[in-house]
């Protein structure tokens, strides 16, 4: 089996613990405003490679990789569930640390072949790492093209499921960044059992020059990127709301 695969990161510090090989599959069924990724999304596009040729790149510097591990992300990887559980179950026997870089879009909760696939592939996951770009439905389509019913039903799942959920958020200004969305996102996290961790990332304009290169409109032109101070206050409510919930649950 050979998975699509857009690009490889050697040594990533920011997407999972420690340091780690970061594998960019190709495809994506969301076309969020704000990716820096645009080249990514076509499925079917990338370059083809085997687990073994992905498993050896990993060997080749494995020495580094001692507190990291393999983070799979896109595009969406859950797109290529089937190759990423191939590539997880021989990364698990040879005792990798293994992590997804999701936004939860393809779950459905039905019984299907792919469900099915998504389970084991979930057996063989050490961490989720799972990305709500907004907590309002609407507000989620006009940013990604599509609901965030799936996403927030993943999480949910990923909950029951007792998985270690990492939380990603990108606070974009005027978008998602109003105290009201923040406190909700954050009631809705406070749900969650298995949340071990939340990065709040500001917005950037650093993929704005690709976008140009493919010839796509970028519509989010003159958004001004937001501060680091601005993501961490954002943080700060999003825990507001956190908190909230979890203190309510304390007490029952």
């Amino acid at each position: 089996m050979t998975g699509r695969i857009h690009s490889i990161e050697s040594f990533g510090t920011v997407d999972g613990p420690g340091i780690r090989l970061v594998v960019f599959l190709q495809g994506c069924p969301l076309r969020c405003r704000y990716c820096h990724n645009p080249d990514t999304w076509q499925v079917g596009g990338g370059t083809e490679m085997t687990v073994e040729e992905i498993l050896s790149a990993y060997e080749r510097n494995r020495a580094f990789y001692s507190k990291g591990g393999i983070t799979v992300t896109g595009g969406e990887p859950l797109l290529q569930a089937e190759f990423v559980l191939e590539l997880f179950r021989e990364a698990r026997v040879r005792g990798i640390h293994t992590c997804i870089d999701t936004s939860g879009i393809t779950y459905t909760g039905r019984d299907s072949a792919y469900s099915r696939t998504l389970e084991q592939l979930l057996d063989n996951t050490d961490l989720v790492m799972l990305d709500i770009k907004h907590i309002d439905s609407d507000a989620h389509a006009e940013l990604t093209g599509r609901s965030n019913d799936a996403p927030l039903a993943f999480a949910r799942h990923l909950s029951e499921r007792g998985a270690d959920i990492w939380i990603r958020h990108v606070v974009v200004p005027g978008v998602n960044d109003g105290r009201d969305e923040l406190l909700r996102l954050g009631r809705f996290i406070g749900t969650l059992s298995s949340v071990r961790a939340l990065d709040v990332l500001p917005y950037h304009t650093m993929g704005v020059t690709k976008y140009k290169e493919l010839g796509l409109d970028y519509s989010l032109e003159g958004v001004e990127p937001l501060s680091r101070e601005a993501a961490a206050a954002a943080r700060r409510i999003i825990l507001e709301g956190y908190r909230e919930v979890r203190s309510g649950i304390g007490k029952k």
